[in-house]
């Protein structure tokens, strides 16, 4: 299993069911060290999916405080399609949790 944070559109239902085949439980937990800022995304996929052109985006801040989100628990396979479902503009790292656990994330490339 893996853990991945979310702080956007992988926690909307209808995203979810379209990426990983369902709805997928998890927790809150935040990402320090970080803060949010924008990004316009052009992929027609995702923008239909989400509903958005205009999505979350994580930047590394130390001076930052937290940012909160969903943390969830995923099958191999259901982290390679939530990698197919991201744009280039992301890249997916670990980051520090608020509870003491480190989580793949997908921030500013």
């Amino acid at each position: 299993m893996h853990l991945l944070f979310s702080y956007g559109t992988l926690r909307q239902p209808e995203v979810q069911r379209a990426v990983f085949g369902g709805e997928v439980a998890g927790e809150d937990d935040a990402v320090v060290g970080h803060r949010l800022g924008e990004i316009t995304v052009d992929d027609p996929r995702v923008v239909e999916l989400s509903g958005k052109s205009v999505h979350l985006m994580l930047i590394p801040d130390e001076e930052a405080g937290e940012v909160s989100g969903t943390l969830f628990r995923l099958t191999d396979e259901q982290l390679a399609r939530a990698d197919d479902y991201e744009v280039d503009a992301y890249e997916r790292v670990e980051v520090p949790l608020r509870s003491g656990r480190t989580a793949w994330v997908y921030a500013l490339a």
